[in-house]
């Protein structure tokens, strides 16, 4: 059964143990940086391992040169339903430079374009922000604090 795209939905802020997690359970997202004072959205695939995000993305790394911190989105919406969850993680990343690493991870994560605009980063996320998309359910049943931003 489907829902009507007129239902009221709302937007639940959840840990970011379970952002995390979210994160970790899928391999596609969106890489967010400043470039020439606007913001730049590459396409990327990732993995989570020990706490860190590895990154690839197809930019040149010297794009990333001297930037501090970069943002990555992941997000599951069901078209027809609007439900699902978004994942945002922001951090320090530095290019993986070490062959053997960028070795693994070449062969582990699928690329969007090979050569030069093929970037592998380390992100360590110091801020996680998540939410869960649903189906209002009524004002009564509203979670204390739901559409608040939760942080790691």
């Amino acid at each position: 059964m489907t829902t009507p795209p007129t239902a009221a939905r709302r937007m639940l802020d959840i840990s970011g143990e379970e952002a995390l997690y979210l994160l970790a359970g899928t391999t596609q997202g969106r890489l967010m940086y400043e470039q020439r004072e606007v913001t730049a959205v590459r396409p990327a695939s990732h993995v989570l391992e020990y706490g860190r995000l590895i990154v690839r993305t197809p930019l040149p790394a010297a794009a990333l040169t001297g930037r501090g911190t970069v943002t990555y989105h992941a997000d599951h919406i069901h078209p027809t339903t609007g439900t699902g969850w978004a994942v945002t993680a922001s951090g320090p990343a530095e290019v993986i430079t070490e062959q053997g690493e960028v070795a693994h991870y070449r062969r582990t994560l699928t690329g969007w374009s090979h050569g030069p605009h093929d970037t592998l980063l380390r992100i360590h996320p110091q801020t996680v922000n998540g939410y869960r998309f649903a189906h209002a359910a009524g004002p009564a049943e509203a979670p204390p604090g739901a559409g608040r931003p939760s942080s790691r």
